[in-house]
């Protein structure tokens, strides 16, 4: 029984790994080196105010250090006579461009590991990087990744091919991601397991093709494999996401029957996320109560997912009472509650309570991060005081937080919303000058501001910028 599908579609699957990297032995293989344009990251530097926490400072030095030992391996990339480093700060420099998503700066750190005459190909090495490249959304340098694994006489392992399927589910290409599956069934000791099927309804539930899930279920059962509660879960949360809560509550009551797979936190989330999101707040609250008859105790991720459905809703007393609740309850509300109720009091226009929150979240010893800070300028821009956005970018530049695209764009939005096309150009000039990267986002924003002021010439060459900018992002 196969699988056929062929669309163009995108979408978004999160995956990880957790294998490990081979310290040693040798191999005498040339070596296949991957050209790519290095990333470039702008350090800060720590922020001297009190009331920080130690941790903090921890954190910060680490990002620091893991900075600067990346860049010093890839500078040795650059070149072709380092053939015989030490294995262990190459392969730390490795894992850690891997796990800050640093694709670029891994692919050319790998090509210089396969230049160590100490080197030999490991498919757990191959694996991570393909999750990494599914995350980065990079299909086209998985594949090559892929076939550089072949030429080195590697036979590809389910874990791999299960990689490749998530790296290709993560940027929406269903059909390569149905064909390597094919691919594993004529591969002997390598067929498809429930993990790989699982990854595949993932990615068919992003683009809300249930047709295919359906499809897949069906395969699953002509050969005897059973699905297991990350399977029921993965459906379950995609009903709810596309609002077809009829078939997320069938799909929970198939999960009991089972009788193998028993719902868990996640399901829990799944569920009332899904009515909290379409503003179904009783229901939510009805089904929060189901799952504790079944003794599915709640989470942070629980409490936070009714703090943003009651703000949604207009509900804050309820979202505070929750708060209030959790602190009781011994669950200490984290930077993420405290960026949920600061975002929702800022859509409000309810200013004076944004503030206030963030001072408290601020006394209570928690750091806001960009996320905190994107929400603040939308609850000023929102309600019109533009002048307290120069000021939040003055506290953002004077600490250690990292300015990234999502924050740089809302700044853009709101000098662009309130007509001050100088500071909106002034904004996007100091993302490039940090070689932060814009995004199609940014572009948008910014189009649709000269848009709204006649400004032809300057979309003309903010066009012509965006086209660099995406003939700029590093290929092998």
């Amino acid at each position: 029984m196969s699988l056929h599908y062929s669309s163009s579609i995108s979408t978004q699957l999160p995956t990880n790994c957790s294998t490990k990297f081979l310290t040693h032995k040798t191999s005498t293989k040339n070596p296949f080196i991957l050209s790519i344009y290095s990333l470039k990251r702008s350090s800060k530097n720590p922020a001297s105010s009190t009331g920080l926490q130690r941790e903090t400072k921890k954190q910060l030095s680490r990002i620091l250090w893991t900075d600067a030992a990346v860049k010093a391996i890839e500078r040795k990339a650059n070149s072709k006579k380092y053939k015989n480093l030490w294995p262990k700060p190459v392969l730390e420099a490795l894992d850690e461009a891997i796990r800050y998503k640093l694709w670029e700066s891994a692919l050319k750190i790998f090509g210089l590991l396969r230049q160590q005459h100490w080197y030999e190909p490991r498919c757990q090495t191959y694996t991570k990087l393909l999750m990494m490249l599914g995350k980065c959304k990079q299909p086209d340098k998985a594949t090559i990744l892929f076939e550089v694994m072949v030429s080195e006489g590697l036979k590809p392992t389910i874990d791999v091919y299960t990689a490749l399927v998530s790296a290709y589910g993560e940027s929406g290409l269903l059909d390569k991601a149905i064909l390597t599956i094919e691919d594993m069934k004529s591969v002997a000791d390598c067929k498809p397991d429930v993990f790989t099927y699982s990854i595949l309804i993932k990615s068919c539930c992003k683009i809300r093709r249930f047709d295919v899930v359906r499809r897949i279920l069906d395969e699953m059962s002509y050969m005897g494999i059973e699905c297991n509660t990350v399977t029921f879960n993965t459906i379950i949360d995609g009903y709810g996401k596309s609002r077809m809560l009829e078939e997320m509550e069938n799909t929970l009551m198939d999960m009991i029957e089972t009788g193998k797979c028993l719902p868990d936190i996640f399901t829990l989330n799944s569920v009332i996320g899904a009515y909290g999101n379409f503003g179904q707040v009783e229901t939510m609250e009805k089904w929060y109560d189901e799952f504790q008859l079944m003794k599915i105790k709640p989470d942070i991720q629980t409490f936070n997912i009714m703090i943003r459905s009651y703000g949604r809703a207009g509900m804050y007393k309820k979202m505070t009472s929750v708060m209030e609740f959790m602190e009781k309850r011994f669950f200490t509300p984290t930077v993420v509650t405290h960026n949920i109720v600061v975002d929702a009091f800022g859509q409000a226009g309810h200013v004076d309570l944004m503030d206030e929150y963030f001072k408290r979240m601020k006394h209570l010893g928690l750091k806001p991060n960009s996320i905190t800070y994107c929400s603040l300028v939308s609850g000023y821009s929102k309600s019109g005081q533009i002048m307290k956005v120069d000021s939040i970018l003055r506290q953002v530049e004077n600490s250690d937080i990292l300015l990234d695209t999502p924050l740089y764009n809302s700044i853009i939005s709101a000098f662009g919303k309130c007509g001050d096309i100088e500071k909106m150009e002034e904004t996007f000039l100091a993302m490039k000058e940090r070689q932060c990267r814009p995004d199609h986002i940014t572009f948008a924003t910014m189009t649709q501001a000269y848009e709204a002021h006649d400004m032809t010439d300057a979309i003309i060459e903010l066009e012509m910028k965006r086209i660099a900018s995406t003939n700029s992002s590093g290929i092998f």
